[in-house]
Formats: structure tokens, C-alpha cells, sequence
């Protein structure tokens, strides 16, 4: 399940700069494809949730010191799932959508990936 948070959650990141590319090259007022968004969407919270299913399980990580790394990614991609939300708020209610809101929806996104490898790939 772990396995599958890590891919699921690395797919959204990939599709996620994608969409941060698009929205760069983007006139102003043209939004991102919304069919590319909410896979975006999809794909985060599918691997938010394996993620935490994975959590539910047998410890691991305890003797090299990862043990807590789990949970601290879970938090992160909390963070960065309430940050999308906010970015699609904005996005209903006409306004323009900030590139700092989206760039600190990127970092915490890849901190948290980042921590979930850590997790995966050490513990």
C-alpha cells in the first residue's frame, strides 16, 4: 500500500508541473485544462488516502530512526491537499489565482514526497 501511496503521489507531481507549466505559458484569464486538474486531484488524494492505510499497518523504520517519517509526510500532503483546495476555490470564484499560492502548493507537495521516499526507501 506504501508502494502505491509512492506512486500514486509521484504521478500527481508529475502531472502537477505539467500543469504549472501550462499555467505560466497561459494568457492571462485562460485557465489549465480542468479534465488535467482533476486527475491531478484524483491521483493526490487516491495516494493521500493509500497513504494512510499504510500508516494503519505494522511500524517500520524503527531501527534507523524513520519511524515518524510517515506521519510527517501524511501531514505535508494534508497541507498541500487543503493549499489545492484553496487554489480551486479561487478558481470558482473568479479570482485570480496567485503563482505563490501554487508554488507553495508545489514545495510542501514535494517536501512531502520527498519524506515519503525517505520513509519508503530507508525504513
Amino acid at each position: 500500500m506504501l508502494i502505491a501511496a509512492f506512486t500514486s503521489l509521484g504521478c500527481a507531481a508529475l502531472l502537477g508541473s505539467a500543469l504549472a507549466i501550462l499555467h505560466l505559458r497561459a494568457e492571462s484569464g485562460t485557465a489549465v485544462p480542468w479534465p488535467l486538474a482533476a486527475l491531478h486531484a484524483l491521483l493526490g488524494v487516491g495516494g493521500l488516502g493509500c497513504l494512510i492505510l499504510a500508516l494503519r499497518g505494522p511500524s517500520r523504520g524503527l531501527a534507523e530512526g524513520t519511524a515518524i517519517f510517515g506521519m510527517i509526510s501524511a501531514v505535508l500532503i494534508v497541507a498541500t491537499a487543503l493549499l489545492g483546495g484553496s487554489i480551486f476555490l479561487m478558481h470558482c470564484l473568479r479570482a485570480r489565482r496567485g503563482g505563490a499560492l501554487i508554488g507553495l502548493h508545489a514545495t510542501v507537495a514535494v517536501c512531502g514526497i520527498a519524506v515519503l521516499a525517505a520513509y519508503l526507501f530507508a525504513g
